[in-house]
């Protein structure tokens, strides 16, 4: 790889981790913070995940936090957030803790809930992110909901160049077969949208 592909790749890096990957700085905080932040994502997502008073929600790649304000807001259940952007996490307090999907701070069956809504796509090893979301759940009542970027948003607004090429995006059979080599029991595409797809398991 030339000097120039390689300035190249770590300029598309940064922007990727800067804006969505790893947000940080003002625009991201700005964003984030924002009180519709993914709001399109937030109905399949309760619709899906059903959750009540007595429920404890995770939400993986929480952002700024306003979703989990939301639905501690208006279901009422315990809420908890992790990203690994420290910035967001500042931004989510105090709700929100610092972590890696792929090592979850918190123990075993801590939660009845995991959602994760347009974080997906950036994890690298999404069964591992799975594993860890399964150990985190109550054997009995745990279920996910995860939406995340379909196929045909590639280079769409939704998911432009250059930083769809660090994205990873599956087919519908491709994603729902991932949470089933993670160990979950079922798996299926919730709803289904032609620019993203809503993964449920349990």
């Amino acid at each position: 790889m030339s000097l120039g592909d390689r300035v190249r790749e770590w300029r598309i890096d940064r922007t990727t981790d800067r804006i969505a990957r790893r947000p940080h700085g003002r625009q991201a905080r700005e964003t984030y913070g924002s009180p519709t932040s993914h709001d399109f994502a937030w109905p399949p997502v309760l619709d899906t995940l059903r959750l009540d008073p007595d429920d404890r929600l995770l939400d993986v790649g929480c952002g700024g936090g306003v979703f989990l304000c939301h639905v501690r807001d208006t279901v009422g259940c315990g809420v908890t957030g992790v990203d690994h952007s420290r910035d967001m996490v500042r931004l989510a307090a105090p709700l929100a803790v610092h972590g890696r999907v792929e090592e979850l701070p918190f123990e075993d069956g801590a939660f009845t809930a995991v959602s994760c809504l347009v974080a997906f796509f950036f994890f690298p090893d999404p069964v591992r992110a799975l594993r860890e979301m399964r150990r985190v759940l109550d054997p009995e009542r745990g279920r996910i909901a995860v939406y995340t970027t379909a196929p045909e948003a590639k280079g769409s607004p939704a998911a432009p160049y250059p930083l769809a090429t660090r994205g990873h995006f599956y087919t519908d059979e491709e994603l729902v077969s991932l949470p089933l080599e993670a160990g979950f029991r079922e798996a299926r595409i919730a709803h289904r949208e032609p620019w993203a797809q809503l993964l449920t398991a349990r």
